[in-house]
C-alpha cells in the first residue's frame, strides 16, 4: 500500500472525523501520578504530545502545561502546570525501553527541559520519519489524513491549557493528539515503511 505524499486542506475537510474513544485520565494531583505512571511504564509503545497556553504577544512565553501519553486504549493527561515537573513523568521520558511517538518533538522536549533537566530517550518524531519517505506535508493533521485517511479536529489547539478545569473538548483533543501519533506509527510499521 502506498500513501499520498501530499494533501490539501480541502482534501482533509472531506475526510471523516477521527478521535480517541478510549478511557482518558486527567492527572492533576500527586495521588494519581504513581498509578498512572506504573501503567505507562509497562507499555512498549506510547503516543506522546504536549500542550502549552498560547502566547499571542511577541516575547511572551508560557511553560508546558500538559504532557500526554497514550496507549492503544487509554490516554493519560498530566497537568504539569499544577503538578510541577514530577520525577515519575520525566522517568518515562528517559526510559529507553519505551518507544514514544510524537510529531514535531524538538520544541516540546526543549520546553520540558526548561522545567526540569532530563535526557529524552526512545523518542521517534513522525515528521522526521516522513521526511525520509519524501512526504511533502507534515504535522499530525496532515499525516492523519494521508496515512489514516481520517481528519482530526484541531479547534482546541490554541485554547488555554492552564484553565482551572479543562473542557471536555480540550480533553478529547489532547488525548487524540497523543493517541493518533501511535496509530500513525503502527500503520507505517505494519506496511513496512519503518525499519
Amino acid at each position: 500500500m502506498t500513501f499520498p505524499k501530499k494533501i490539501t486542506k480541502e482534501e482533509i475537510l472531506q475526510l471523516p472525523e477521527f478521535r480517541f474513544e478510549g478511557k482518558v485520565h486527567v492527572i492533576s494531583n500527586e495521588a494519581d501520578i504513581k498509578d498512572a505512571t506504573t501503567v505507562l511504564a509497562r507499555e512498549k509503545l506510547l503516543g506522546f504530545d504536549t500542550e502549552t497556553k498560547p502566547a499571542f504577544r511577541k516575547g511572551q512565553y508560557f511553560p508546558t502545561a500538559l504532557v500526554q501519553f497514550a496507549t492503544e486504549e487509554e490516554a493519560f493527561l498530566f497537568r504539569i502546570n499544577l503538578l510541577g515537573p514530577h520525577y515519575r513523568i520525566y522517568d518515562l521520558m528517559e526510559d529507553e525501553s519505551i518507544t514514544k511517538i510524537g510529531v514535531a518533538l524538538r520544541d516540546d522536549l526543549v520546553d520540558l527541559n526548561k522545567i526540569r533537566r532530563f535526557e529524552p530517550v526512545g523518542f521517534i518524531d513522525l515528521n522526521e520519519v516522513v521526511k525520509e519517505l519524501e512526504f511533502e506535508n507534515m504535522g499530525a493533521r496532515n499525516l492523519t489524513g494521508m496515512i489514516l485517511g481520517k481528519r482530526i479536529n484541531k479547534a482546541q489547539q490554541t485554547s488555554n491549557w492552564e484553565n482551572e478545569e479543562l473542557t471536555k473538548a480540550q480533553i478529547h483533543y489532547a488525548a487524540t493528539d497523543a493517541w493518533v501519533c501511535r496509530e500513525i506509527y503502527q500503520v507505517l510499521n505494519s506496511k513496512g515503511y519503518l525499519y
